[in-house]
């Protein structure tokens, strides 16, 4: 398959409202490379990976942001991806007016120029918008393969991509995934939040809804940790697919993969749903996940920018639920929650 890939230089201040930006026009997959999270992860005491000073040096200050469009027909698509549900899913919280589309280059760059101008009216975004080029599936995976090493996501999860070697002790649990066509390589920090609550909260045997599932990490995750029963539920039908591989790949076979939205899920007791999504989203459709939740049952979510914070806990306790922790990394909010 063909992608366009769409390069924005940028400032860290901005990067991460432009990521959430470029998820809500409905970009298949964003790379996101920091030269500041660098440095904190090689200064970091804990971590695994390790730089010269050179290296660190050359890094420069800007951020690189590339978002990947599949190309269908000669066409960028925008929107929701899986077209033939867009009239059984209510995707406007997501996407606005963009719904299903198909654009030329032109007019997707036209959309993605004016939102970078609608960020820039209050954060300092750089130089903004640099280019654009067609890659092939495997550029992309090459691409990404020059930074992606193994890291410890939380205390006992490590992430280590396949053509990586990491020795693991008796307590580490190893998820194996390779970047691929869909979110969800454990590198972003609404990853990384959810890791560290399913880290403590699984305890073993528990029925599990990772709505949104993307690549399907925190379903592997959740699967590895112990849980029984393991939904993984996503709009995207290519982000199933990704999911489905590697949930082979990591020895989970019996994780429950498919396209849906929450409506359409299989069961209604739940003992944890996850939700790494957008704070939009979230919000519309906390209102719903008590129906899902098993008594006494768990709802994690992230994906929550921090100027969308107060929004999104007023849906959680409009809908009755309390927040028993708040995991927070840069500017990005996860929720631990259970009904009051």
């Amino acid at each position: 398959m063909k992608w366009a890939e769409f390069t924005i230089i940028t400032t860290e201040e901005a990067s991460d409202a432009i990521a959430e930006m470029l998820a809500q026009i409905g970009a298949d997959g964003i790379a996101v490379t920091d030269p500041w999270e660098i440095r904190r992860i090689i200064e970091d005491p804990d971590s695994l990976s390790y730089a010269d000073g050179g290296f660190v040096d050359s890094l420069g200050e800007d951020v690189t942001v590339k978002a990947y469009f599949a190309e269908l027909d000669g066409l960028i698509r925008l929107g929701p991806k899986a077209e033939e549900y867009i009239d059984e899913f209510d995707t406007t919280a997501i996407y606005g007016n963009i719904t299903g589309s198909r654009v030329s280059v032109d007019e997707a760059l036209r959309i993605l120029k004016e939102q970078l101008g609608k960020i820039s009216a209050f954060l300092d975004i750089g130089k903004g918008f640099d280019s654009w080029k067609y890659v092939q599936d495997q550029d992309w995976e090459n691409e990404w393969k020059k930074d992606y090493k193994a890291f410890r996501i939380s205390d006992r999860v490590v992430i280590c991509p396949s053509w990586e070697t990491f020795e693991a002790s008796p307590s580490d649990v190893v998820v194996s995934l390779d970047p691929g066509s869909a979110f969800g390589t454990g590198t972003h920090e609404t990853t990384s939040t959810c890791a560290v609550i399913l880290d403590d909260v699984i305890k073993g045997g528990e029925k599990v809804l990772d709505l949104g599932t993307g690549s399907g990490i925190l379903a592997i995750i959740c699967k590895k940790l112990g849980a029984g029963e393991v939904d993984a539920v996503d709009i995207d039908k290519l982000a199933v697919d990704v999911a489905v591989d590697n949930c082979e790949i990591n020895g989970c076979p019996d994780i429950q993969c498919y396209v849906g939205e929450l409506k359409n899920v299989r069961s209604s007791d739940y003992d944890i749903i996850v939700a790494n999504i957008i704070a939009d989203v979230i919000a519309s459709i906390a209102c719903d996940i008590p129906s899902r939740l098993a008594l006494g049952g768990k709802f994690i979510c992230s994906g929550i920018i921090n100027t969308k914070k107060e929004m999104v806990e007023k849906a959680l306790a409009d809908s009755g639920f309390k927040i028993l922790r708040m995991e927070e990394k840069n500017d990005w909010m996860a929720y631990e929650c259970e009904l009051s």
